[in-house]
């Protein structure tokens, strides 16, 4: 009778110990404080429904995938190298992917310009880059990414909270369930890779059908895009970067950044050189590959826009040299065209 009253305490010990944390896990993150505060937030701020949200949040649970995405590389050596980066987006792929592209949505791309000023070879490059064209638009349900952000990433969870309180207003608006949307680890949506406050701030209906829809809706796609950039500053006709050659230190220059605020000429007397006019506004870019030797550029106004869509000179100098690619060879076969008797 001692031994069975004993096994019974060890079992009624044990299960004090573990119903909590399962009872934890079973209610998924709508038992966090913090995901509780923004819940009743939303309420007060929007009217959002209390225990709707709380139903939503308790199926959701930290993806671990997703927090290790988001974190930097381990290793120095990978974090950054121009020779790597460029090779995944400005390649083979995308090129031939982008002049199919280009040819399906002439029509669209070419109002898409008419309206921003954006050049069609940069509207396209954009898709390219972001998505290969619609191909890989993400698996990750964006509700739990963007609240294994907010919640469980502090250095940006300040960004991430307001990327899902946009979120979940996109959704309302729209009349979808967040649960059923699905995007990239970091919460981009769609063809064009949004994040939900662009999306509600810069998206357009393209196809004059009465609703944004930039997961299934190319023209919707390419005129957010286009309008993005030119909500930005994208200045119609002019350049977006150069090559740069540099003599001396260059590190003073690049700590000032890559948005433009020192002319041609005063970086000149600083010892780079450049094929640009002197007046024009530029900032210095490098292009870091371990063990080549580093590229630098002059950045000017555009390709400072092109980063605000990733803030990434890698990234906006992937896309600058895919478009330039773009053209050329959408220009060649033209003319090609033209020559057929």
């Amino acid at each position: 009778m001692k031994h069975l009253v004993n096994h019974l305490l060890v079992a009624l010990s044990l299960s004090l110990v573990t119903l909590p944390a399962a009872a934890q896990q079973g209610a998924g993150l709508s038992q966090n404080p913090e995901v509780q505060a923004f819940i009743a937030s939303m309420h007060e701020q929007h009217g959002f429904d209390v225990a709707h949200l709380t139903r939503q949040f308790a199926v959701l649970r930290p993806n671990a995938t997703v927090l290790k995405a988001i974190r930097p590389p381990a290793v120095p050596e990978k974090q950054r190298s121009w020779e790597r980066y460029r090779g995944r987006f400005v390649n083979e792929q995308r090129l031939a992917g982008g002049l199919s592209f280009w040819q399906a949505h002439a029509a669209t791309l070419q109002r898409a310009e008419a309206i921003h000023g954006v050049p069609v070879e940069v509207i396209v490059a954009i898709i390219g880059v972001e998505t290969i064209y619609g191909q890989h638009m993400g698996s990750f349900g964006v509700l739990e990414a963007l609240a294994s952000l907010a919640f469980f990433y502090p250095p940006r969870s300040e960004f991430f909270r307001g990327e899902l309180e946009q979120f979940l207003l996109l959704a309302r608006e729209n009349g979808i369930s967040p649960l059923s949307v699905k995007g990239s680890y970091a919460g981009a949506i769609g063809i064009p890779q949004f994040m939900p406050s662009s999306q509600r701030r810069f998206a357009v209906d393209f196809d004059g059908d009465d609703r944004i829809d930039l997961r299934q809706s190319y023209p919707d796609a390419i005129g957010s895009v286009a309008r993005f950039l030119q909500q930005h500053g994208w200045q119609t006709g002019e350049p977006v970067a150069v090559p740069a050659t540099v003599s001396g230190d260059p590190a003073a220059l690049l700590a000032i950044g890559i948005k433009p605020t020192l002319t041609v000429s005063e970086l000149a007397a600083q010892g780079v050189s450049a094929a640009a006019d002197g007046d024009r506004a530029a900032a210095l870019i490098d292009l870091v590959t371990p063990g080549a030797a580093t590229e630098y550029w002059l950045g000017f106004n555009n390709f400072y826009v092109i980063t605000r869509y990733n803030r990434s000179s890698f990234y906006a100098m992937s896309v600058f040299q895919l478009a330039q690619a773009l053209r050329q060879e959408h220009a060649a076969r033209a003319m090609a065209a033209r020559s057929r008797p």
